[in-house]
């Protein structure tokens, strides 16, 4: 059989064959963790015609191989690479499209550190970003310029999660020749089909949902045909390969993505209705919820939703409370990751970095991570550190 290929099987059925050989790896179910720099040829022929499947260390393993091939079948895109993190994969996939003198159209809810790296980094390189409402739409087009080159999308925005219409946006941006490129991070593949939908470039950071235990940091971009070539050249200048350890987790994690994920959503969507009930919060932003900007087009182009999401509490609790909630909770930590099996709940506040768009929740805002704990005990936490806001 083979177990690189999707075979008509199911999504479930893939995770489980994808990335693995048995017959190349004397029978165990598993591949083994190759770690190493140098490959010997066996002749002098070899070596001055590289004829070898590795040539050094930097072009790659076969441990990395399984992963990136797996992958890419998940996907269905034409090639993926691996970067040590997901914003190693948020630079890669830029600095693939742009070039100096580029415009860059990036959406206003954008993850913080990608919009770092674009207002540091980039404009080093003399590449202009413009930031956009995220919910814009087709008058997109308003904003495009002779010189844009690149228009980047995170749909929902992993804080505030507005929905873009990803359509209608690749839709434009191919009438421009603009690339397009997507931080799937909180979809996965499984739930949003990026390439089917016309971008180019999807981003994953399998630090979240692939990796699944808080254990790993890993990024990967899959390139549809026209960018394939080109993410690959970009991705062997800088050698940016992650760790076979890393890889060889995700590609564990990857058997149970599939399980997890539907767990997620099932235990994330539960808490967020009971949410809704709760006296101290004003709003739920949960994409799978009626209520939350761009529901529609959730419910038209995904197939799931995970276990991430955010509150808004009422406008009466004040932020001198907030401490006596969050430094007491038994089951959610605090920490800025989410897709773990862990709970985690984070306060944040965008009106610092945003620029086309106003935050103005009228309201503390939380951020949400749902593990794998029992429903009814994270309730109970939750309840007793909105109890503990009245004290």
């Amino acid at each position: 059989m083979n177990h690189n290929k999707n075979n008509g099987f199911s999504t479930e059925t893939q995770l489980s064959q994808l990335g693995r050989d048995p017959s190349k790896q004397m029978g165990f179910v598993n591949g083994p963790v190759y770690r190493g720099s140098t490959v010997v040829y066996p002749t002098l022929d070899d070596l001055d015609h590289r004829r070898s499947t590795f040539t050094y260390g930097t072009a790659g393993t076969p441990t990395i191989r399984d992963l990136e091939t797996a992958w890419t079948t998940l996907t269905g895109g034409a090639g993926t690479v691996l970067s040590p993190s997901g914003l190693g994969s948020v630079a890669l996939a830029l600095l693939t499209t742009l070039k100096a003198g580029d415009h860059l159209l990036m959406p206003d809810s954008v993850y913080s550190p990608s919009r770092t790296f674009c207002d540091q980094f980039l404009k080093r390189m003399n590449v202009e970003t413009t930031y956009y409402d995220p919910m814009i739409g087709e008058n997109i087009r308003s904003l495009i310029k002779n010189n844009t080159t690149v228009l980047f999308l995170e749909s929902p925005g992993s804080q505030t999660f507005e929905v873009q219409d990803i359509p209608a946006l690749t839709k434009i941006a191919k009438e421009h020749n603009i690339a397009t490129i997507i931080d799937n991070t909180w979809a996965t593949p499984l739930f949003f089909d990026a390439h089917k939908h016309g971008c180019d470039l999807s981003i994953e950071a399998g630090t979240k949902y692939l990796g699944g235990h808080s254990d790993l940091l890993l990024g990967m971009i899959s390139a549809n045909e026209k960018w394939w070539k080109p993410l690959r050249a970009t991705y062997d200048l800088f050698a940016m390969l992650p760790g076979a350890e890393d890889c060889f987790l995700a590609l564990r994690g990857l058997r149970t993505l599939h399980i997890r994920l539907k767990e997620a959503e099932q235990r994330a969507l539960g808490i967020a209705k009971w949410l809704q009930t709760q006296p101290e919060v004003a709003k739920v932003l949960h994409p799978a919820l009626p209520d939350c900007s761009g529901h529609e087009i959730w419910k038209r182009d995904f197939t799931g939703s995970s276990g991430l999401f955010s509150i808004i509490l009422k406008p009466e609790i004040e932020r001198s409370k907030l401490a006596n909630m969050l430094d007491h909770m038994q089951l959610f930590s605090m920490g800025f990751s989410w897709g773990g099996f862990e709970s985690l709940i984070t306060p944040f506040d965008c009106r610092s970095y945003r620029t086309a768009t106003v935050w103005n929740p009228n309201g503390l805002a939380l951020r949400l991570q749902i593990g794998l704990e029992g429903v009814e005990d994270l309730k109970a936490d939750l309840r007793a550190g909105f109890d503990r806001l009245h004290q």
